[in-house]
This record gives C-alpha cells, structure tokens and sequence, in this order.
C-alpha cells in the first residue's frame, strides 16, 4: 500500500508538529477545566468549546511554522501591534470606562492581546541580532521597545494586560543577561513601596488622597486589598467572597456541582477570573494542589525545552514564554487569595474566555515549535 494512501501517514503528519510531553499535559489541564466549567457556567459550554478548538487549531498552526521564519515575523507584528495601540488610543471605543478596542468593520480587536505575543518575538529576535556583542545600551534599547506598548496599553487603562506584556517582556531582557545591579535596587524599591502602603493604609486610602500615575478606581483596588471590609458591597466583594469559597472547601472540597457561594451566586465572575474560588469550594486543597502539580509539570517541560533550544532567539523566547504563564497563575492566584488587586488576569487554560485561551495556546504552539525544531536538528 502506498504510504501516502496510509491513514497512519497523515496522522502522523498531522500530530508531527506537537510535542507529546506538552499535549498530554494541556489535554489534562483542559479536560480539568471543562469540569470546572460544567460546574461554573454550564450554559458556556457550547462557546467554551469553539475557543477551546480555534485556540487548539491555533496551536497547531503555529507549531508548524520554524523558529526562524517566527523570526522574521517579529518586527512587523510588533511594529502592527504598537500601531494598533496608537489606533486604540486615538480613535478606540470606550466600555466601562476602558478604551481598549478597535473598531474595524467586520469585528472589535483588542490590540494590547497581539503584545503578550509580539512583545517576547520582538525582543527575543533583537537580543538574537547582537548576540556576543551586547552593551549596556542594547538593554536600555530593550527597555524603550518594551515601554512604548506598556505606557500605550497602561493609558487605557489595562493593568492586568500591562502587568503580562511587562512580564512578556522583562523576562525576554532577564534571561539575555540584564544585571542584577539594575535588578536589585529596583526590587528593594518595590519593596519598601509595599510596605509603605501598608504602613500608611490608613493615610494615603484616605477620600481625596491622589496616587500619582494611578486612577481612583485603581487606587480603591490596592485599598480595599488591605482591608476589604472597608466597601464589602463594592470593590471589596469579590475579595471577601472568594476567599470565602476557598476557605469552606477544606481539604476534600465539598463536590462537585455542591459549592454554595457558586451556586447561590454569591461568588462574582466564576467562570472567568474567579474559577480557582469554584475548584477550591468543591474540590478542596486536594483540587488546587492537582491543578499546581499539572502547573508545575508544565512549567517544567517549558525549561526544558528553553535549555535545549539551538538558538539564542529560541531559548530566550520558551524561557519568556514558560515564565509569562508562570505569571499568570501567580496573579490569577494572589488575586483569588487576597493577596494581590483584582486586576482581571484569567486563570490559565482554565478560565473562560477565548482571547487568553487563543493567546496561550499559541504560546504552547511557540514552545512546540522550537522543540521540533531542536528534534530535526538532532536526528
């Protein structure tokens, strides 16, 4: 029979381009989040499952692209993508007080998404340019390419967005060998900024006190994080509701489809920011820490294909890649806990939504994409 008759054969020609370590992990992770979501919002379940197969196909689509014509790519999605964000700040429509859309006919964009990607492509293909030759000012150039998308999607405002596009970009310059000298005195900076604000609550959370570079309803964020009794109805409601959820589930949670803060409506936004409230109701501490390990397994799988990947571009970009997703479980968690500001960051692979789930299954294409190329270079 002739192998290209063989069904065999366009399988695996079709399967070639994904990384089976990586597949079998997301396969897990998003089948515990289909569970989740049949729980959360069964109603979604139809529209969960079409993002669920754009994202997948998008995946696949971008895994099969080489690391060097991703590339060539990098420049021109982010010279588009800071384009886009100048278009948004100029002629962008308003929704809740946000202009954060793009109006071009036939659909609404969000700009400031094509970034979490275009943001660790640009610098990773810029620092692979200079590679053995970096000075001091090739970082502050990294710098200036990662602060003009910043500031234009910070003005929107979107800090969840602006705390991934940094995040994206900051560990692109972190691993191309930014010294710990800059990297220091920032940090004790920002640490000494937390505890002033914690110090000072009472003071600077007070009517009327502005925070510079911050708007009111930001503000009120931070302030009622330190003390969300002070507007249980308002901005502190969905802190105290979701550490509610988290603390009644125990160890064994209370089962499925039996959480009550879920199912009485008492927890806000379930199926989308707070869905790790809805696992930690009804699955417990044994829920959350399934969800950690498969996080951890993928987190893993990422460094080891940055460790292995042939090109400076390639390792820079799954290095950045695998620690932006770290960062999204860190804030998604910290938020739902109440140690961080709700600043609507989703939970990774697990919350619903079809932008993040496009744009981090694309990420997973991204790593993909450089282990094969890593495999073909070997065999």
């Amino acid at each position: 029979m002739n192998a290209n008759l063989n069904p065999l054969y366009y399988l695996k020609k079709i399967v070639s381009p994904l990384d089976p370590w990586l597949l079998g992990i997301l396969a897990v992770l998003l089948g515990f989040a289909y569970v989740l979501m049949m729980s959360a919002s069964p109603e979604r379940l139809e529209s969960h499952t079409l993002n669920l197969v754009v994202a997948l196909l998008a995946m696949w689509v971008v895994a099969s692209i080489p690391p060097q014509r991703l590339s060539s790519l990098a420049l021109p999605l982010y010279v588009v993508g800071v384009l886009l964000l100048v278009a948004v700040a100029t002629v962008g429509e308003v929704s809740k007080g946000a202009q954060r859309w793009l109006n071009i006919g036939i659909m609404r964009i969000q700009p400031s998404e094509l970034m979490k990607i275009a943001m660790p492509l640009m610098l990773a293909w810029y620092f692979q340019k200079r590679e053995g030759s970096l000075r001091f000012y090739d970082f502050v150039a990294a710098i200036v390419l990662l602060g003009v998308p910043l500031a234009l999607i910070a003005k929107q405002p979107d800090l969840g967005t602006a705390i991934l596009v940094l995040g994206a970009g900051f560990f692109v310059i972190f691993f191309a060998g930014l010294s710990w000298k800059l990297i220091v005195p920032v940090s004790i900076l920002g640490v000494v900024a937390i505890i002033g604000i914690i110090s000072y609550e009472t003071q600077i959370c007070a009517p009327g006190v502005e925070w510079p570079g911050l708007r009111e309803y930001q503000k009120h964020r931070v302030c009622t994080l330190l003390d969300p009794s002070s507007d249980p109805l308002g901005k502190g409601f969905h802190t105290i509701q979701s550490t509610i959820a988290v603390g009644s589930g125990g160890i064994v949670g209370k089962g499925w489809r039996q959480g009550t803060q879920t199912h009485l409506d008492f927890l806000p936004e379930r199926h989308t920011d707070f869905i790790l409230a809805v696992l930690s109701e009804e699955f417990g501490l044994v829920g959350v820490g399934v969800l950690i390990v498969l996080y951890l397994l993928l987190l893993a799988r990422g460094f080891a294909i940055a460790l292995n990947a042939t090109t400076m571009f390639a390792r820079l970009l799954a290095g950045a890649i695998t620690m932006n997703f770290f960062t999204y479980a860190f804030v998604n968690m910290g938020m739902v806990s109440g140690i961080l500001p709700v600043v609507g960051v989703p939970l990774p692979l697990v919350s619903y939504g079809g932008t993040a789930l496009v744009t981090l299954c694309i990420g997973m294409g991204l790593l993909m994409s450089i282990q094969r190329q890593r495999v073909r270079l070997s065999e």
